[in-house]
C-alpha cells in the first residue's frame, strides 16, 4: 500500500510541509471569513427583515438601500472583486498577497450572500408568532432576539453551513491569485508544473473540509431541532 502511494503520488510525498501549510491557510481564511462575515451578515439580515415593508421597524428608504447594495455586491464575480478591492486591501493589511490579504475581499464578498440567506431564513418564521409577541407588548429588540433569532435558529445554522461551504470554495479561487491555501497549491504546483497528483490531493482536502463543515452543521441542526 505504501509503495503504491509513493508511486501514485510522488510529488505529494515530496512536499508534505507545503500541503500542511496550505491546508492551515485555507482553514485560517475560512474560519476568520466565516466569523466576521457571519456576525455582520446576521446583523444585516435581521436589518433587512425588520426594515422591510410591514416589518416591525419598517423603514422603506433604509431597506431599499440595503437591498440594492446587497444585490449589486452579489452580482460582482469574486475574481473581479479581488481586483476591485486591491487598493483597499493594500491599505488595510499592507499587501494584496497572502491569506491575510485575502480576508478583505472574502469578507466583503460573503457578507451580502450570508445576509440574504439570513433574511430568507427569518422570513420563514410564522408571522403569527411575531404578531403574538407584539400583542404581548414585546419590544422590537425583544422580538429580534426572542422570536427571530430563537425561532429561526435552525434556518440560520443551515444558512451558515451553506455559507461556509461557499467560503471554502472562494478561498480556493482566491488562492489562484496568490492568496495561499489549497487553491494556490493546486494551481501553482499542480496545474502550472503539471503535477496532477498535487491537484488531486488539494481537491480532496478541500472536499474533506466541506464534508466536515456539513457534518458538524447537521449535528447542530439535529440537536437544536429536538
Amino acid at each position: 500500500m505504501q509503495a503504491w502511494f509513493y508511486e501514485t503520488f510522488p510529488n505529494v510525498v515530496a512536499i508534505p510541509d507545503e500541503i500542511w501549510a496550505a491546508t492551515k491557510q485555507t482553514i485560517y481564511m475560512s474560519f476568520w471569513t466565516a466569523l466576521v462575515a457571519g456576525i455582520l451578515g446576521i446583523f444585516l439580515g435581521v436589518l433587512l427583515v425588520v426594515t422591510r415593508p410591514r416589518g416591525i421597524l419598517a423603514q422603506g428608504f433604509v431597506y431599499q438601500i440595503l437591498d440594492k447594495a446587497i444585490n449589486v455586491i452579489r452580482s460582482v464575480p469574486f475574481i473581479i472583486l479581488l481586483a476591485l478591492l486591491a487598493v483597499t486591501t493594500r491599505f488595510l493589511v499592507g499587501t494584496t498577497i497572502g491569506e491575510k490579504a485575502a480576508l478583505v475581499p472574502l469578507i466583503v464578498g460573503v457578507i451580502p450572500f450570508f445576509a440574504r440567506q439570513i433574511e430568507n431564513a427569518l422570513l420563514e418564521i410564522d408571522p403569527g408568532v411575531i404578531e403574538a409577541a407584539q400583542a404581548m407588548g414585546t419590544s422590537p429588540l425583544g422580538i429580534i432576539f426572542r422570536v427571530y433569532l430563537k425561532e429561526g435558529l435552525p434556518g440560520i445554522v443551515r444558512a451558515g453551513a451553506l455559507t461556509i461551504i461557499n467560503v471554502i470554495g472562494l478561498t480556493a479561487m482566491a488562492g489562484a491569485v496568490g492568496a495561499g491555501g489549497l487553491g494556490n497549491l493546486a494551481i501553482s504546483r499542480g496545474y502550472n508544473r503539471f503535477q496532477t497528483d498535487v491537484t488531486l490531493v488539494a481537491t480532496l482536502l478541500i472536499l474533506v473540509l466541506v464534508f466536515i463543515s456539513q457534518f458538524v452543521s447537521n449535528l447542530i441542526i439535529k440537536k437544536i431541532s429536538h
